[in-house]
Protein backbone atom coordinates (compact mmCIF):
# COMPACT_ATOMS: atom_id res chain seq x y z
CA UNK A 1 0.00 0.00 0.00
CA UNK A 2 1.19 3.50 -0.79
CA UNK A 3 2.26 5.78 2.04
CA UNK A 4 -0.14 8.66 1.29
CA UNK A 5 -3.04 10.30 3.09
CA UNK A 6 -5.36 9.39 0.21
CA UNK A 7 -7.88 6.57 0.22
CA UNK A 8 -6.29 3.43 -1.21
CA UNK A 9 -7.58 1.01 -3.82
CA UNK A 10 -6.22 -2.50 -3.53
CA UNK A 11 -8.36 -4.45 -6.00
CA UNK A 12 -9.86 -4.01 -9.44
CA UNK A 13 -13.29 -4.73 -7.98
CA UNK A 14 -12.85 -1.87 -5.49
CA UNK A 15 -12.07 0.47 -8.37
CA UNK A 16 -15.07 -0.72 -10.35
CA UNK A 17 -17.32 -0.18 -7.33
CA UNK A 18 -15.94 3.34 -6.71
CA UNK A 19 -16.41 4.49 -10.32
CA UNK A 20 -19.89 2.98 -10.40
CA UNK A 21 -21.01 4.66 -7.15
CA UNK A 22 -19.43 8.11 -7.70
CA UNK A 23 -19.94 10.60 -10.51
CA UNK A 24 -16.41 12.09 -10.40
CA UNK A 25 -13.36 10.00 -9.55
CA UNK A 26 -9.62 10.72 -9.77
CA UNK A 27 -7.20 7.80 -9.35
CA UNK A 28 -3.43 8.13 -9.27
CA UNK A 29 -1.71 4.82 -9.98
CA UNK A 30 1.97 4.95 -9.13
CA UNK A 31 4.80 4.26 -6.71
CA UNK A 32 6.45 6.30 -3.98
CA UNK A 33 8.85 7.81 -6.49
CA UNK A 34 9.90 11.37 -7.36
CA UNK A 35 7.39 11.75 -10.20
CA UNK A 36 4.46 10.34 -8.19
CA UNK A 37 4.83 11.95 -4.76
CA UNK A 38 4.07 15.51 -5.99
CA UNK A 39 0.84 14.27 -7.61
CA UNK A 40 -0.27 12.58 -4.38
CA UNK A 41 0.54 15.78 -2.47
CA UNK A 42 -1.51 17.91 -4.86
CA UNK A 43 -4.40 15.46 -4.62
CA UNK A 44 -4.29 15.61 -0.81
CA UNK A 45 -4.62 19.41 -0.97
CA UNK A 46 -7.29 19.43 -3.68
CA UNK A 47 -9.40 16.79 -1.94
CA UNK A 48 -10.65 19.45 0.50
CA UNK A 49 -11.46 21.88 -2.32
CA UNK A 50 -13.31 19.47 -4.62
CA UNK A 51 -16.03 17.89 -2.48
CA UNK A 52 -17.78 16.50 -5.59
CA UNK A 53 -14.72 14.44 -6.59
CA UNK A 54 -13.42 11.33 -4.83
CA UNK A 55 -9.63 10.92 -4.81
CA UNK A 56 -7.84 7.56 -4.60
CA UNK A 57 -4.41 6.08 -5.13
CA UNK A 58 -3.49 2.61 -6.34
CA UNK A 59 -0.11 0.91 -6.23
CA UNK A 60 1.20 0.50 -9.78
CA UNK A 61 3.00 -2.78 -9.07
CA UNK A 62 -0.09 -4.42 -7.60
CA UNK A 63 -1.31 -7.04 -10.11
CA UNK A 64 -4.82 -5.66 -9.56
CA UNK A 65 -3.67 -2.32 -11.05
CA UNK A 66 -3.73 -4.02 -14.44
CA UNK A 67 -7.25 -2.59 -14.71
CA UNK A 68 -5.59 0.82 -15.07
CA UNK A 69 -2.36 -0.20 -16.81
CA UNK A 70 -4.34 -1.90 -19.61
CA UNK A 71 -6.73 0.99 -20.32
CA UNK A 72 -6.61 2.07 -23.99
CA UNK A 73 -6.08 5.64 -22.75
CA UNK A 74 -2.82 4.51 -21.08
CA UNK A 75 -1.48 2.47 -23.99
CA UNK A 76 1.34 4.86 -24.88
CA UNK A 77 2.18 6.09 -21.38
CA UNK A 78 5.86 5.79 -20.45
CA UNK A 79 6.11 7.66 -17.15
CA UNK A 80 4.54 7.16 -13.75
CA UNK A 81 2.14 7.91 -12.30
CA UNK A 82 -0.84 7.09 -14.48
CA UNK A 83 -3.62 9.48 -13.40
CA UNK A 84 -7.13 8.62 -14.53
CA UNK A 85 -10.21 10.83 -14.32
CA UNK A 86 -13.59 9.07 -14.47
CA UNK A 87 -16.97 10.74 -14.96
CA UNK A 88 -20.13 8.65 -14.71
CA UNK A 89 -18.08 5.45 -14.92
CA UNK A 90 -16.11 6.38 -18.04
CA UNK A 91 -12.56 7.64 -18.52
CA UNK A 92 -12.71 11.30 -19.55
CA UNK A 93 -8.98 12.09 -19.24
CA UNK A 94 -5.80 10.20 -18.47
CA UNK A 95 -2.34 11.69 -17.93
CA UNK A 96 1.12 10.19 -17.48
CA UNK A 97 4.00 11.40 -15.37
CA UNK A 98 4.29 14.27 -12.93
CA UNK A 99 1.54 16.90 -12.84
CA UNK A 100 1.53 20.15 -10.92
CA UNK A 101 -1.38 21.18 -8.71
CA UNK A 102 -2.27 23.78 -11.34
CA UNK A 103 -2.34 21.18 -14.13
CA UNK A 104 -4.53 18.88 -12.05
CA UNK A 105 -6.83 21.77 -11.12
CA UNK A 106 -7.26 22.66 -14.80
CA UNK A 107 -8.34 19.08 -15.56
CA UNK A 108 -10.68 18.89 -12.56
CA UNK A 109 -12.31 22.19 -13.54
CA UNK A 110 -12.64 21.20 -17.18
CA UNK A 111 -13.98 17.67 -16.64
CA UNK A 112 -15.94 17.90 -13.39
CA UNK A 113 -17.45 21.41 -13.18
Amino acid sequence: MLNTNLKHLETASELEKIIKENENVMVCCGRMGPMCIPVYGAMEILEDQYKDVVFYDMEFDNPEAGIIRKLPECRNFRGLPFTIYYKNGKVVTATPSIQSKEQITEILDREFK
